[in-house]
Order: structure tokens, then sequence, then C-alpha cells
């Protein structure tokens, strides 16, 4: 088989077994490592660029530079390693680093615990189990509001955690998606507009908006076409996205929101409280009808269709090329 076959085999069992096993807790994960990777970098580079905010700017960006590049080196050197090796080994390596770059398994089961939580342990343990998830003060969250941010999350991340890592991949292979980690994990440490992080972590915010431009659109698409086939309203999702894409200081999270929120037939975002203080982001959805618990098993459902929908017009575009490919055309 082709590099083009192997690549495109992968990222599909990759993702099968992300859908099946998750992440494991007894498995090392490279985001893990990532993630230690950024505070390092931090720490070091701190100390070498002046305490100013030019300084902390520069840092940053050196970070942003290096974190992306030093991740999707060390995986395509295990990679070519292997293929030299063998393209059997790179196929088996390659999907164990496919799997690892997908999310949808865990989100799902993250925004499980929340519900669950909710109805086992009350409200208190609810807002405890959602801090988890978001980055938002969930100390006096009512519950409208708790599932409301496990819906906007799973939302979020069904572009962050699943379709973006799988556009990277597909076009990139299993160095790609390492590549689109770096960047997204990244973000999610320091890119707060906060006093630590206002300008140290600009470069990382704006690097990964510019990642997540192309993919936060194509997820929206894919979960308007997924909403009927998930039992939801797909017409509204398509009103509430062409009317409310746009309202988020982010350029990509609305895009999914608004999305879900149409869906749903429900209202989210608005409101809310980072690091002490109120940010009064705009509202996304009509409010039809309160939220309930079930809202946030409904947002699973349509990640997972949407998912699914992406990946295999994702693969019928690969595949052409790569059948061409094992033909020397």
């Amino acid at each position: 088989m082709t590099l083009w076959q192997l690549t495109a085999l992968s990222v599909l069992s990759g993702f099968l077994i992300d859908c099946v096993l998750g992440d494991p807790a007894w498995l090392p994960h490279p985001v893990v490592l990532i993630g230690k990777l950024i505070s390092l970098s931090e720490k070091v580079l701190r100390k070498l660029f002046p305490k100013t905010d030019r300084g902390a700017l520069a840092a940053g960006t050196v970070m942003a530079i290096l974190v992306p590049l030093l991740s999707a080196g060390v995986s395509f050197g295990i990679l070519f390693g292997l293929y030299r090796l063998s393209p059997w080994a790179y196929f088996a390596m390659s999907t164990i680093m496919c799997w690892q770059c997908f999310a949808a398994r865990c989100l799902a089961k993250e925004a499980g615990k929340v519900v669950k939580t909710l109805e086992t342990d009350g409200l208190e343990a609810g807002r405890k189990q959602i801090a988890m998830l978001v980055g938002r003060d969930t100390d006096r969250l009512s519950e409208e509001q708790v599932l409301k941010a496990a819906v906007e999350t799973v939302a979020e991340n069904t572009s962050d955690g699943v379709i973006a890592p799988m556009l990277f991949m597909i076009l990139f292979g299993a160095v790609g998606g390492f590549f689109y980690k770096a960047i997204n994990t990244m973000d999610s440490m320091v890119g707060y507009k906060n006093d630590r992080y206002l300008y140290f972590g600009r470069a990382a915010a704006k690097l990964d908006d510019a990642a997540n431009y192309v993919p936060a659109r194509l997820s929206a698409l894919a979960m308007i076409a997924a909403s009927p086939l998930s039992g939801l309203d797909g017409r509204n999702a398509f009103r509430i996205w062409t009317r409310d894409r746009r309202k988020h200081a982010s350029p990509n999270s609305a895009q999914t929101e608004s999305v879900a929120a149409g869906a749903l037939h429900i209202r989210l975002a608005g409101p809310a409280s980072y690091f002490g203080k109120v940010v009064n982001k705009p509202a996304i959805g009509d409010d039809d009808r309160p939220i309930e618990r079930k809202d946030v098993r409904r947002t699973c459902a349509l990640m997972y269709g949407a998912s699914i929908l992406m990946l295999i017009l994702l693969e019928a575009i690969l595949l052409p090329f790569a059948f061409f490919g094992g033909l020397g055309l």
C-alpha cells in the first residue's frame, strides 16, 4: 500500500478506536507531554526575555513557533523511521497517533459526567465537574448555566477536538494532527486575556484562531447537515448559524455554538465570569424553551453525527488520490 493509502486508513482507524476506547487512563497521552513542553518553554522564555510587555509578547511568539514545530518534528521523526523499517510499522504507529489526536469519546464521557453528577450529587458537585471542562468561574453557576456550559463545550470542541485534527491529519497525516494539537493545547493553557497572559499568550491565541478558521466553518456545516440525522432541527440550526455565527470575541467559537443553539432551540452564551471579572458576551440562539439535561446528550449525538459525515467526506476526497498514487499516476 502507498503512503497515501496508509494515511487514509490510519485516520479512519484512529477515529474508530477513539469512538470505542476513548483515552484510557493507563495509556500515556502525548497532549500531557505537549503541556509539559509548554510549561517548560514558558518558564525558560520568560527568563530569557525582558520582563516587559514587549518582552512577554516576544517570548510568547517564540514559544508559539517552537512548540508546534517540535511536536510535529518529533512525530515526523518517529513515523519516518518506522516507514523506512516497514510500511506496516508506520501504519500501526500512525493509527495510534491519530487515535490520540481525537477526543470525541472523552468529550462525550466528560460532558455526560456533568449530567450524571447533577442527577446524583446535586448542583455544587455539578459546578465542580463542569469546572474541569471550562475556563470560566463556576462556583456560582445555576444548573441551567452548568448545562449551557456543557453544551457549549461539546459544540465548540466538535471542531477543536474532533473535526479540526481530522482535517489536519487527512491533509498531513499524524504529523499534522500533532502540529494542530500543540497549537490548540497552547491556546488552552496560555491564550487568556488576563494579567499573566495578555501579552505572552497573544501569539498562541492568534495562531489558534488561524488554525481553526476553516475547520470551525466546516464543522458548523457538518453539524447542520447532521442535525436532521440526530433528530434535531437542521433548518433552525442553519437559520441561527447565519444570524449568530459571529457573536463571539473569537472568530471561530460561535460557528458551532450557534448551530447547536439553533438545532436544540435553546439560548447559549451570555454573560460569564472569568477570573472574577464578568464578561458580557452576546446571547446565541433563541430562548424557545429552557435547557434540559437531555440536551447535553443530544449535543454529543450531534457531535458524532457531524464527525462521521465529515470523515466520510474527507476520506472520499483523499482515497481517489491514494488510488491514483498507488497506480503511479
